[in-house]
């Protein structure tokens, strides 16, 4: 082989290890993405929908501004649709479990992770991106996150074709990331000053694409509206969790101690729901308004 042929080589390895992509080897238009349920940010995404095997950054000034709620009908069908986990890891606030039925979301296939360090915290995204156990990933490792380990989570996304959701502070817009899609949210105004609310969406990076304007999102709905039942909470036989292995911590291990908790409370008072999926009487809460 010419040492031409061996640079184009090594070149064309580097960016399928590397996950790189050129503007004219952009997928076929036929690759749809997963609708995200509001036709007036589909068409704005890369194959006019979530991405289905890469990671996609949402940074927002605070936690409760709807994020969840513009997530919610993709989780839905992913809960619905697959039998695999959807891991929650590090997640600042307990998952409100009645919000999450009412949104459509299948709380058997939910996977709390709560590691106790942030080097736990990164290691458990990476293995439950790339084990194939998990449908979607939800994170929120805050400041200890680097480029370098979202090049790694990209990598890891696309070995186990799961969806990874990263939450940071809004404080990263201007910070390179490697993550394919990464959205600045806002919080949107009150309709009507009911609780029915919106969000707004500004497309900060995405392949094949500028960055977009600001994109309104008009959440349909009331989560107020009733209290859901809850199903019984059982570990889905089908799905492969063994895939997913516990760690213990170097600093405070002990015997039997793992980082999965995947137990949901069904005796939960049902307080007044806000504007997310949220439990706004108290700190258990994933988002609050």
């Amino acid at each position: 082989m010419s040492p031409h042929m061996n640079e184009i080589s090594k070149l064309q390895q580097l960016m399928q290890e590397t996950g790189l992509w050129r503007a004219n080897h952009l997928r076929s238009s036929e690759v749809k993405g997963m609708p995200t349920g509001f036709p007036e940010l589909d068409p704005w995404l890369p194959d006019n929908g979530w991405p289905r095997a890469s990671v996609t950054e949402l940074l927002h000034p605070h936690s409760g501004i709807g994020e969840l709620r513009l997530l919610a009908p993709a989780l839905a069908s992913l809960s619905q649709q697959q039998k695999r986990w959807i891991a929650w890891i590090g997640s600042p606030y307990i998952p409100y479990a009645p919000a999450l039925i009412q949104a459509g979301i299948n709380i058997k296939a939910i996977l709390i992770i709560k590691p106790t360090s942030i080097a736990d915290q990164l290691w458990a995204i990476e293995k439950s991106l790339a084990s194939g156990a998990c449908s979607a990933v939800l994170a929120w490792p805050d400041k200890g996150i680097q480029p370098k380990h979202i090049r790694r989570l990209q990598l890891a996304s696309k070995a186990g074709q799961s969806w990874g959701l990263i939450f940071r502070s809004e404080k990263a817009v201007k910070q390179s990331s490697p993550a394919s899609l990464r959205l600045h949210l806002k919080p949107g105004d009150k309709i009507n000053s009911s609780n029915k609310s919106a969000i707004c969406v500004t497309i900060i990076k995405r392949p094949g694409g500028w960055a977009s304007g600001p994109i309104d999102i008009r959440f349909k709905g009331d989560l107020n509206s009733q209290k859901p039942l809850f199903p019984d909470i059982t570990t889905p036989k089908s799905a492969p969790a063994g895939k997913l292995q516990s760690r213990q911590t170097t600093s405070n291990a002990r015997p039997g101690k793992t980082l999965v908790n995947a137990r949901l409370s069904n005796h939960l008072p049902h307080p007044r729901l806000n504007n997310d999926l949220i439990h706004t009487r108290s700190s258990n809460a994933l988002d609050r308004n």
